[in-house]
Formats: C-alpha cells, sequence, structure tokens
C-alpha cells in the first residue's frame, strides 16, 4: 500500500526502524528472565550483605544501602550484561584493613570513614576509566592474585570464628581474635555453633543440587525463624532501621589523606576480580569487552555506596555466575536486583533476631573456594621463582593482618623484580661463516640488560680477531629500549673501530622505530 513504512525485524525478531512507540517499550521492558535472574540474586544478595558488613565492621543496614544502590549506579555504565556489583568478601577485608586503625570498629565515625572511603574508590576508579587507566588491573599476575586471595580467605575465616562460635572479637587482628576463640571452648555459645553448622550444611548441600538453589537464603530465612521459635539468646544482628538510605555526602572530609593510598589498592586490585569475571564471560560468549567501560561501572558503584553511607563494593563472581546461569543477557538484571534490595530495605526488620553465626557460616562458605590449595601446587611445578613470589604475599598478607592492601603492594613490587631479573639473561649464540662473525642475542634489551650483553658481544669480538665482518641479527631480541638501542651502538662502534664492517639485519618490527632512529645508517624503512 502507498504510504505505509515496512517494519523490519532483526535478527532477534525485535521491530528495528518503523515501529510504534508500544513496540519500542516492549523491546526495552524487561524480559521475564531478567527479573527471575535478578531475584535470584538478590535472594542471596541480602544475607550477604549483612555478612559482609558485618566482616568489613559496619553496621548491617550500611550494607543493604550499598547492596541496594551499587547494582543500579554500576548498570548505567557495565561492559558485561551479567556482572553484579556490591559488597564482597575481599573488598570488605580491604575496609576492614584500612580503616581499624583509625577508629573503633563498628562505630559511627568508623562508618562515616568507611563512606568516604567508598567515594575514593569510587573517584579513582572514575579517573582510572576516563584515562583509559582500566588496563592496571592486570598489573596483578597470577601468583600475587594466588596468594593474595588465600590469605584474604584465611583471614576472612578468621573473622568469622568469634561470631560462629558465640564469642567476641578480642583483637583488631583477625588471627589473634580467631585464635583467641578457639582457645576458649568455655566461652562457646552452643547455640551459636549449632546455628553455624546447619546453616553451612544447608548452604554446601544446596549448592551440589544446583547453584539455583538459594542456600543462603534458605539457611537465613530458616535460621531466622527458629531463633524466634526457639527464643536464641546468642549473638544476634540485632535492630536494623525501617527505610530508606538518606543520600547525602555529610562525610569526614579531614581524614582523605589517611585514606588516599588504601583507596586507590583497593580501586585497583578490588578491580581485578570484575575484570577476570567480565572477561572470562566475555570470552565464553564470543563477545568484546571494555575494562575502560567497566571501571566507570564500578567506579559509579561506589560512589552511590558513598552516599548512601555504604562502603566499598566490588563484583562478586559467585552472583554473576548465578545471575548468567539463571538466564540473564542484559544489564539490566543488576539494576533489577538493586531495586528489589532496595524494596528490601523497610522490611528489613525482620532479620533483626538473626544469629550472627549464620552469617558467619555464610561468608566461610563464600571464601573456601579462594585457598585453592591445588592450584598453588600447581603454580610450584610450573615455576619456582613465581611460586616464591605466591608464598611471600601469601605470608606478608597473615604477618601484615589486618593491613593487607601492603602485602598486595609489596607482592606487586616483588613480581616486577623477579620479572625483570629473570630479563637480565641475554643469551647470544655465535657462529662464523668464512670471515663473517655472525652474533644473534635472545632474550629482552632494556636498561637493566644492555650493560651486560654490551660486555658479552665486546669480549666474542676479542675471541674471533680473524674476523672482518660482523653481523647482528636482531629477531630473537622481543624488544628493545633507548638503553638497549645505544648499547648496539656501542658495540657497532667498537667494531668499526677494529676495522669490521658491520650489518644490522632481522631487526623487529615492534623494535625497528628505536633502532632506525639510533642507527639510521644501518637500518632500512
Amino acid at each position: 500500500m502507498a504510504g505505509t513504512v515496512p517494519v523490519a525485524a532483526n535478527r532477534h525478531g525485535v521491530a528495528g526502524a518503523g515501529e510504534g512507540p508500544g513496540r519500542r517499550w516492549a523491546r526495552l521492558a524487561p524480559s521475564a528472565r531478567e527479573l527471575g535472574a535478578g531475584a535470584s540474586v538478590a535472594f542471596v544478595l541480602v544475607p550477604q550483605s549483612l555478612a559482609y558488613a558485618q566482616l568489613a565492621g559496619v553496621p548491617p543496614e550500611r550494607g543493604l544501602y550499598a547492596a541496594a544502590l551499587a547494582p543500579i549506579a554500576a548498570a548505567f555504565a557495565a561492559s558485561s550484561p551479567y556482572l553484579q556489583t556490591g559488597p564482597t568478601a575481599v573488598t570488605s577485608l580491604f575496609v576492614l584493613g584500612a580503616l581499624s586503625p583509625l577508629a573503633p570498629v563498628g562505630g559511627l565515625e568508623y562508618a562515616g570513614l568507611a563512606a568516604l572511603l567508598a567515594l575514593l574508590v569510587g573517584g579513582w576508579r572514575l579517573l582510572l576509566g576516563a584515562l583509559r587507566g582500566g588496563s592496571l588491573a592486570y598489573l596483578m599476575s597470577q601468583p600475587v592474585l594466588l596468594g593474595f586471595t588465600a590469605a584474604a580467605a584465611v583471614l576472612i575465616i578468621a573473622t568469622q570464628l568469634p561470631a560462629m562460635l558465640g564469642t567476641a572479637a578480642t583483637s583488631a587482628n583477625p588471627l589473634a581474635s580467631g585464635w583467641d576463640a578457639l582457645r576458649g571452648p568455655g566461652a562457646w555459645h552452643l547455640g551459636a555453633v549449632a546455628f553455624a553448622l546447619a546453616a553451612g550444611a544447608v548452604i554446601v548441600l544446596a549448592r551440589r543440587v544446583s547453584p539455583l538453589v538459594p542456600g543462603v537464603l534458605l539457611a537465613t530465612a530458616g535460621a531466622v525463624v527458629l531463633s524466634v521459635l526457639i527464643g536464641y539468646g546468642g549473638p544476634t544482628v540485632g535492630p536494623i532501621p525501617a527505610g530508606l538510605p538518606e543520600l547525602g555526602l555529610g562525610l569526614p572530609w579531614s581524614r582523605v589523606p589517611a585514606l588516599i593510598l588504601p583507596a586507590l589498592v583497593i580501586a585497583l586490585v578490588g578491580f581485578a576480580e570484575p575484570a577476570a569475571i567480565a572477561r572470562q564471560y566475555a570470552a565464553a560468549d564470543r563477545h568484546t569487552w571494555n575494562p575502560n567501560r567497566e571501571m566507570v561501572g564500578q567506579g559509579l558503584a561506589n560512589v552511590a555506596a558513598a552516599m548512601a553511607g555504604g562502603y566499598p563494593v566490588g563484583g562478586s563472581f559467585s552472583r554473576t555466575a548465578l545471575n548468567r546461569l539463571a538466564g540473564a543477557r542484559t544489564r539490566i538484571s543488576g539494576a533489577l536486583t538493586g531495586l528489589m534490595v532496595l524494596a528490601f530495605l523497610p522490611v528489613a526488620g525482620l532479620l533483626s533476631r538473626l544469629p550472627l553465626a549464620v552469617l558467619g557460616a555464610a561468608v566461610v562458605a563464600a571464601v573456601l573456594p579462594l585457598l585453592a590449595p591445588r592450584t598453588l601446587h600447581e603454580l610450584w611445578t610450573y615455576s619456582r621463582p613465581q611460586a616464591a613470589v605466591a608464598a611471600v604475599t601469601f605470608a606478608l598478607g597473615l604477618a601484615l593482618a589486618p593491613r593487607i592492601d601492603r602485602a598486595v603492594l609489596v607482592g606487586i613490587g616483588l613480581a616486577v623484580v623477579v620479572h625483570l631479573w629473570r630479563e637480565l639473561r641475554i643469551d647470544v649464540p655465535s657462529w662464523t661463516d668464512g670471515d663473517a662473525l655472525h652474533l644473534r642475542p635472545t632474550g629482552v634489551l632494556y636498561f637493566a640488560s644492555a650493560p651486560p650483553i654490551e660486555e658479552r658481544l665486546t669480549r666474542l669480538l676479542a675471541e674471533r680477531p680473524h674476523a672482518n665482518r660482523l653481523v647482528l641479527h636482531c629477531d630473537g631480541l622481543g624488544r628493545i629500549d633507548l638503553t638497549g638501542a645505544l648499547a648496539l651502538r656501542a658495540v657497532i662502534e667498537d667494531a668499526r673501530a677494529a676495522g669490521l664492517t658491520v650489518e644490522l639485519v632481522d631487526v623487529a618490527p615492534q623494535a625497528r622505530r628505536i633502532v632506525s632512529r639510533v642507527l639510521p645508517e644501518l637500518v632500512t624503512h
């Protein structure tokens, strides 16, 4: 018919140009799968946010506030369609380590510092994302990451022992507090121990049945009901203020200098987990992934958590896996998760009778996979120096507890030193062909390896006094920096002074630019 505009459908069967307002809204509206995925994650996130708030040392409602607003804010810029943002165990441990020396754990001053820390973490991530610095998260080498996460798991478990045994924490050092709880069985609350064991069993069994079974939710709901029925007298969550959080930035700004460095460490190291998650699923789905965009999304999430009075957040591997398995296909599922947690806040007081032992069991069940002893053993079989990096990072993580951020910084520095030390070695295979001496150095020619290779090449020249021609093959050099190129020039000048003609061949494409500038007469374009 004349005057009609054809409506073309895309490969998903959704109308494109020319579709009416109703059809466009239907395309943008969340599907039943997204709603189901968001709800599934929310069921897990509510009890987890309480547990991780306890680990971080902030009031329980602050964990809920962060769990509600952070996923909504992250959805605006997220690159991964599955990544679920909110409180995590490792980030919570970072918060405890950074703030426990500055204020009494659990108090209002401490909570204010936690919100300020979240704002600074968000600010760092927004800046890094804007400057396209998302790839800085890759500074965490696998050995450092393994050593750090294993130490974090041990420390997190130690922090939960007092809650699981029904005793009070005795020290800011997680290992000391955990040890004090273990060595005093006379002070254990048998009801707390029973709740912890039962909750741990429910969570583990639910996980074995199916990842979709919300074991944490079942353990939490069952524990609340049982606690009320039996009149449980052990430590519980306590009163949780009802209602929505008040947004604002009334923060202790004078403490910013003390938190700048911890915030940067959390911003970088804490981004390693969501980056790894997003990369893994992007590869599985054969989709592209943008680390800078994800860094911005994580920055927005932390700013939102700070404005709600929460604390730093990150990406959760377990909740992301659940989100994907439950059918999520777009980033709107994360926003739906946050909205559902937000809707729960007015009735959050229902969890006031939840035994702390159950939260402790939930945290321990979540971090046990981080220990990964088999992976650490495999690392030892692959590379002893890299295994040593992991071991030192692990040992420092325990020794410097709760300031595990310092252990991470030392681990990163050690990994860089080991890398540079191993690249000091450059082999120089040599052979003669008539009156020509051929040298083919292999390795990385940079400022640290340049002096040794210069000495080695000069010595080889001295050992071949009858050679009239020197041929330097550069295809074995993976990278050449300015100092390395200058070292090559020094060797060539010595050879020419001795009467040899020199050829420079097989210069790798990545090194051609710097070598052609330092030795323009020997490199043809």
